[in-house]
């Protein structure tokens, strides 16, 4: 059975530099609890259940983390890991899941190799931490990362420590970058290393920059799907709308160049937290939809005989892109359940069970509605919208407030009960 490696997002405890840049306090948390529905029927705000708003300077959150994702089928976890010429950020919770021998879960690491920005999109604006690929950073950045490729937990592909880069394209010289890294591993005694590249931006050849392998990173270079047309939306959207089951089918479909391409699948996609009306999401992202790419995923690589090649899930905890296995308040632990049931070789469903379109979606909505029902939170709703009027109305005029208040105030209990 290949194993399961589910990106981890370290983003959930406070930096100075986003309290510098977003407000003091700030973390993934923030994003998550301001979105807002674009369109009928869009599950936003996604919000967390049993984990709660963790904060990952707790070691109890980590170990917790742990149990439940073992208890998943899920075997490790691959940290996204934030480098900039020789400054590190977002780094304790891997700092501290170091120090911990109790924190008993294989990882690897993958280095965020881009821009850091107040749009979210690695652009060259609105910078917050910019990648400088100076002289010094190739040396500088292996020489930083050995005491992580020795732990006795980290990841090993043919023996060999993983290491995923997530923007090789951006490297100016990644060739002699890689050479670098490799030969001052021997050096220090690790021996050879493994370098993959995630397939990310566009790049689906990862032997061009010298890599042993490449990574799938749905949603990047996606190219079906896509259903911006279909969707009634509140305001105008300037983003990408796609149907998860077409996404789905196109990277099980997807060949490479080179023979060494590991796959990648998601539990769902929408990242309107950070980017609202410029939100990329996946439409019909279920957890029976998941549960049939990644069922599919592994019979593949074990049709290819390539069962000791590992699977990735992104994400484990991309909470502001709507992307986690964690447990929300919707869907609880179904897409943890639909990994064990992959996983453990069930197999349920000959098709991706969820392909309806938006308006048959909503025509389910609109059959399954009730005539007394609707007429009731319809007047609940205008009664609503207007009692913030009419209190303040009442508050304002002394004589009213006396006589009347009371009995709004009563009024908005007994409505509540009903509500």
């Amino acid at each position: 059975m290949p194993k399961l490696i589910a990106f981890y997002l370290p983003q959930f405890h406070p930096i100075p530099e986003n309290d510098k840049n977003w407000g003091k306090g700030f973390t993934e948390w923030t994003n998550v609890t301001k979105a807002s529905p674009l369109y009928e029927g869009h599950y936003q705000p996604h919000l967390p259940a049993d984990l709660g708003f963790y904060d990952l300077r707790v070691k109890q959150t980590r170990h917790d983390q742990i149990k439940l994702a073992q208890q998943f089928g899920i075997d490790g976890f691959c940290y996204h890991y934030y480098w900039f010429s020789g400054k590190r950020v977002l780094h304790k919770p891997l700092d501290d899941m170091l120090a911990d021998p109790e924190s008993d879960m294989p990882f690897c690491v993958c280095w965020a190799n881009e821009n850091w920005t107040r749009r979210w999109d690695a652009s060259d604006h609105e910078l917050i931490l910019e990648q400088k690929y100076l002289p010094e950073d190739n040396l500088n950045f292996i020489k930083d990362l050995i005491p992580t490729l020795q732990d006795s937990r980290y990841i090993k592909i043919d023996n060999k420590p993983f290491l995923i880069v997530y923007c090789p394209q951006h490297i100016p010289d990644a060739c002699k970058t890689f050479e670098v890294w490799r030969e001052y591993c021997r050096e220090k005694g690790l021996g050879e290393i493994h370098i993959c590249g995630a397939l990310t931006h566009g790049n689906d050849d990862y032997e061009k920059f010298g890599l042993d392998s490449g990574v799938e990173f749905p949603p990047h270079n996606a190219g079906e799907g896509f259903m911006n047309h279909e969707i009634q939306f509140f305001d105008t959207f300037k983003g990408t709308a796609l149907q998860y089951a077409k996404v789905a089918r196109s990277f099980l479909n997807k060949s490479y160049k080179g023979d060494q391409v590991f796959k990648t699948v998601f539990p769902s996609w929408d990242n309107t937290a950070r980017t609202k009306e410029r939100a990329v999401f996946m439409f019909n992202s279920t957890p029976e939809n998941y549960e049939y790419w990644l069922s599919s995923t592994i019979d593949l690589v074990q049709s290819k005989q390539q069962s000791d090649s590992p699977i990735f899930i992104n994400a484990w905890n991309e909470w502001a892109e709507g992307c986690h296995l964690e447990p929300d308040q919707r869907h609880g632990h179904a897409f943890l359940q639909a990994t064990l049931n992959a996983k453990n070789g069930e197999r349920k469903y000959s098709d991706f069970p969820h392909m309806q379109s938006y308006m048959e979606a909503m025509a389910y909505e609109v059959n399954s509605r009730r005539f007394w029902k609707d007429i009731w939170q319809l007047n609940i709703y205008h009664f609503w919208l207007n009692f913030g009027k009419l209190k303040r109305m009442i508050n304002c005029r002394s004589w009213l407030r006396t006589p009347l208040l009371p009995i709004v105030r009563f009024t908005r209990k007994l409505l509540s009960l009903f509500n």
